[in-house]
């Protein structure tokens, strides 16, 4: 029979558990305008497996427009309390935070979760017989090791602010803990990179990369990203080969990122970390090793094991000090889970029990020997795994594949944008089809331009019109990048897939506009209007006072269109602006 403690405190908050060998509870510990902090904590004299606990709690449902979780794209909307779809959160996958915005943007809840490494389950359910939401976190959910102490914060806030703000203040609190401090980064992760995935899969050739490569510097891509391919001469898009990382595709390995880095470049690599391939060495050597051998790609190696996570670290650092290169790509790292048959236990060889923690132990020591040879080391992570633990280890973290998509690649950049304080959020690769209009094109860029873009193209075949298109606004990236990245970030409506993302800086603000809607500015200095979208003006809403300014309004490849001066008066104003273009109030 469930045990049900109740705290007496304001919220209500309910601890509900199973296991009546751990001596549990929740304890307020403080409380800051409207900001309330609980300390939950378990004990056995023994160890114990843990059965499933929840802390759950209730509010009206008072201006609630939607629920913002990580990874939620295009389903913003609230869910109800026989719809059991729960956010699920662990070291690898999602963050644990979930936040309820109202009609006018501002935060109605926002609760999180101080444990990233553990499987959590969270929601907040409108239950239609009262109109509550019912919120709850759920710890082990999932098979958990035998523990004798366990302890974790739960943060909630009811501050009336923009939801981006509660949210972005949850990802500080993150960085409070001793456990969760995030990882420097380095300036190579804030530069725009072409990608090899879209345009050559794994089809990948020394030539043609070189030649892709001086194109690609000249227009201010800095890095190249070797994607999959470059460890078999395999084009099947499979994983049977991974394990080894032996460059059979390029193999002069030292010789090749000595020619990138002669053309202006620098070059990272792409490795399947958990991956071990049944036609590796690596599969022979590390058999009865792995979380599973039932994977629809390959076994996954077990970081348990001392063995598998020294095999790993080897392999990273001898391509650092032997191929000189400056970046990673550590890729499939949520594939590190607890599966069927996996035994959680310290038996057989194992140092650990709890494959979470193996997996912090693992990146925590891939990065400590990367660190030492190589400081500014740029690591990128691809969303789910973007949460704050992650966040010790990378410093890109991608958006999630999107390929010719331009508006999933937006939602992306901006969720995983709100959670990561200064770590680099990148865009997906851009692609699109050769014969794509130069104003279509540029719409792939636009939707990408508040993270870092990655290109993904053939730029040696790009026409003369995409080629400008490109440079143009590469261009103009790499000149606002610092406002765009450490700029005050603001998105607006989530449940319509932000339809204007805002960024401002020391008087400069940049708008992306991505739907025909009205923007709500007041002037300063500088107002630069991305116009993302086919239409051929900006509506905007002149908050602030009636000003004479400058404006200035540029084709997609960067020709000037406009050029007069105005009154932008107080109230709605009418812009001319080419579509795809960019516009510039002075």
């Amino acid at each position: 029979m469930d045990i049900e403690m109740k705290t007496e405190v304001i919220p209500e908050i309910e601890l509900v558990k199973q296991e009546t060998l751990f001596d549990s509870g929740i304890k307020l510990v403080r409380e800051k305008n409207g900001v309330f902090i609980y300390k939950v904590s378990l004990n056995s004299p023994i160890p114990v497996e843990p059965k499933p606990i929840k802390i759950r709690w209730k509010l009206p449902s008072i201006n609630a427009k939607g629920v913002w979780k990580p990874g939620a794209l295009h389903n913003k909307r609230q869910q109800y309390d026989w719809e059991l779809e729960h956010l699920h959160s662990r070291i690898s996958v999602d963050a644990p935070v979930i936040s309820v915005f109202g009609h006018n943007d501002h935060n109605l809840i926002t609760f999180a979760c101080s444990d990233a490494i553990n499987l959590l389950e969270l929601n907040a359910l409108l239950r239609e017989e009262n109109n509550h939401l019912y919120c709850h976190i759920s710890f082990f959910t999932e098979r958990h090791p035998a523990i004798q102490n366990y302890e974790a914060y739960l943060r909630i806030d009811y501050r009336p602010i923009i939801f981006s703000e509660a949210i972005e203040s949850v990802a500080k609190w993150w960085e409070e803990f001793e456990s969760l401090k995030p990882s420097i980064t380095p300036d190579l992760a804030k530069a725009p990179m072409y990608s090899t995935w879209y345009n050559f899969h794994q089809d990948l050739d020394e030539d043609l990369l070189l030649q892709e490569c001086k194109i690609a510097a000249e227009i201010g891509y800095e890095l190249l990203l070797l994607d999959d391919g470059w460890q078999t001469m395999d084009t099947n898009r499979g994983y049977d080969y991974t394990g080894d990382w032996q460059p059979d595709r390029f193999p002069d390995m030292p010789g090749f990122v000595d020619k990138v880095h002669d053309i202006g470049m620098k070059l990272g690599i792409w490795f399947s970390v958990p991956f071990c391939g049944k036609k590796s060495k690596a599969y022979q050597k590390f058999k009865g090793k792995f979380l599973t051998e039932n994977h629809r790609w390959a076994p996954v190696f077990d970081p348990r094991y001392p063995e598998v996570r020294e095999y790993l670290i080897g392999i990273y650092k001898t391509a650092l000090l032997e191929w000189n290169i400056d970046a990673f790509k550590l890729d499939f790292i949520d594939d590190f889970k607890v599966y069927p048959e996996t035994e959680l236990t310290k038996k057989n060889g194992r140092d650990f029990a709890n494959v979470n923690s193996a997996v912090d132990r693992l990146l925590s020591d891939v990065m400590d020997s990367l660190r030492k040879l190589k400081p500014d080391i740029a690591i990128e992570f691809r969303q789910k795994y973007i949460g704050p633990a992650m966040r010790k280890f990378g410093n890109m973290f991608r958006a999630f594949d999107c390929p010719n998509d331009p508006v999933t690649n937006r939602i992306r950049i901006t969720d995983v944008k709100l959670l990561c304080g200064n770590t680099a959020v990148h865009s997906d690769m851009l692609t699109w089809h050769p014969e794509e209009k130069a104003e279509i094109a540029a719409l792939q860029l636009l939707n990408a331009f508040f993270g870092v873009p990655q290109m993904s193209i053939h730029l040696r075949h790009a026409s003369e019109e995409h080629l400008e298109m490109i440079t143009f606004y590469t261009n103009y990236w790499r000149k606002n990048s610092d406002i765009i990245l450490a700029g005050k970030f603001t998105p607006i409506n989530p449940l319509a897939n932000y339809p204007i993302l805002k960024t401002e800086k020391n008087g400069k603000s940049i708008l992306g506009v991505y739907d025909d809607v009205v923007a709500a500015i007041v002037f300063e200095k500088q107002i630069d209007f991305l116009n993302a979208k086919f239409s051929e003006n900006i509506i905007v809403r002149n908050t602030g006072t009636e000003n004479e300014v400058n404006l200035h309004s540029f084709n997609c490849q960067g020709k000037l269109i406009f050029n007069q001066k105005i009154i932008l008066k107080k109230g709605i104003n009418e812009l001319p602006v080419p579509p795809a273009g960019l516009l510039q109030l002075k």
